[in-house]
């Protein structure tokens, strides 16, 4: 089976050189290219004003900011009428 082929030894070891030669170019443009894709903090960085309001937004929906804000707004006092206060200042009056 030897003498079928007609490459040499050399041949062969220099084609499997060639070989790991490339895989590890390879290698190292996937390497490159995946720590490209997964670097967060460069696209961070890129978009901080949207990032910034799109937190705002999810961290007041999360904080049921919607549903407490029309409850301050709308907020019936005890006669039925309709109040708006912050804290324990009104904003109108009952009277």
């Amino acid at each position: 089976m030897a003498g079928s082929n007609s490459r040499t030894v050399a041949d062969v070891r220099r084609d499997i050189e060639n070989e790991r030669e490339q895989l590890a170019g390879a290698a190292e443009s996937l390497r490159g290219s995946i720590e490209e894709v997964t670097d967060v903090r460069a696209k961070l960085r890129a978009n901080m004003v949207p990032a910034a309001i799109g937190a705002l937004g999810v961290g007041f929906l999360l904080a049921g900011g919607v549903g407490a804000t029309a409850r301050l707004i709308f907020r019936r006092g005890r006669e039925g009428e309709t109040k708006a206060q912050v804290g324990r200042f009104r904003l109108v009056n009952r009277d």
